[in-house]
């Protein structure tokens, strides 16, 4: 897949290595030349330019790019105004940081794909969420191997875990299963609460709404959460 990451300090710059390293094309870019020039032989592609300069901008290659990420910490108004940029320039997909409740809403009101918390969310487990489907969170516990949360993709809803093979087929371990309940309060208001549901049995059957929790190796699940059984 290819990015474009805007804001190389340590959230951008280790998103965009850790991106690059797992295969994907990456233009990372910032305004300081010090940044770019420690992570041009870590990331693809790096560019020094002002990404709140809509002529410059415009140059580049953005109906190719999957995914723009606006990473800029240190600066909410350049990170509002880029965010803002990129979002009428109508990229496929738009996903900035917040650095605060109320930055976070202007973000909504923008009209972003997703937003990030680098003081809560690791550039491990975004790089994850980037390049693996489904995936709702995850914990690395190696280089090599993670635990992760997933949506179930929809070739495998209303399917058994015995009938997809998990571990037959893909090597992976299903820890358990979450489902998502509806809870009406005293007040009658209705909020949804996630419930695990304890070892997952080889006879359960997977639902639309269902998350899975996956061990093995970042490999398989990258292989089961991309490819359908044959």
């Amino acid at each position: 897949m290819k990015y474009i990451i805007i804001g190389l300090g340590n959230f951008g710059a280790s998103l965009g290595q850790k991106l690059t390293a797992q295969g994907n094309e990456v233009i990372g870019i910032d305004t300081s030349m010090v940044k770019v020039e420690a992570n041009k032989e870590k990331i693809s592609h790096t560019i020094c330019m002002d990404a709140t300069d809509e002529y410059t901008v415009s140059g580049l290659p953005l109906k190719e790019t999957d995914i723009v990420i606006i990473a800029i910490g240190e600066d909410q108004g350049a990170n509002v105004m880029t965010t803002a940029l990129f979002k009428n320039l109508e990229v496929k997909r738009l996903i900035s940081r917040a650095i605060n409740p109320l930055h976070e809403k202007v973000l909504q009101a923008i009209g972003v794909d997703g937003i990030v918390h680098p003081e809560e969310e690791t550039a491990e487990r975004w790089a994850k969420k980037l390049c693996l489907n489904n995936v709702v969170d995850s914990f690395e516990l190696s280089d090599n191997y993670s635990i992760i949360e997933a949506t179930v993709p929809e070739e495998y809803i209303g399917k058994s875990i015995e009938e997809i093979g998990l571990l037959r087929n893909f090597n992976l371990n299903v820890l358990t299963t979450i489902k998502k309940i509806e809870i009406k309060s005293l007040l009658g208001k209705s909020k949804t609460e996630l419930k695990v549901q304890g070892v997952a049995a080889p006879d359960l059957i997977l639902e639309e709404a269902d998350i899975l929790v996956l061990y093995g190796s970042n490999k398989d699940l990258q292989v089961f959460l991309k490819q359908k059984i044959n």
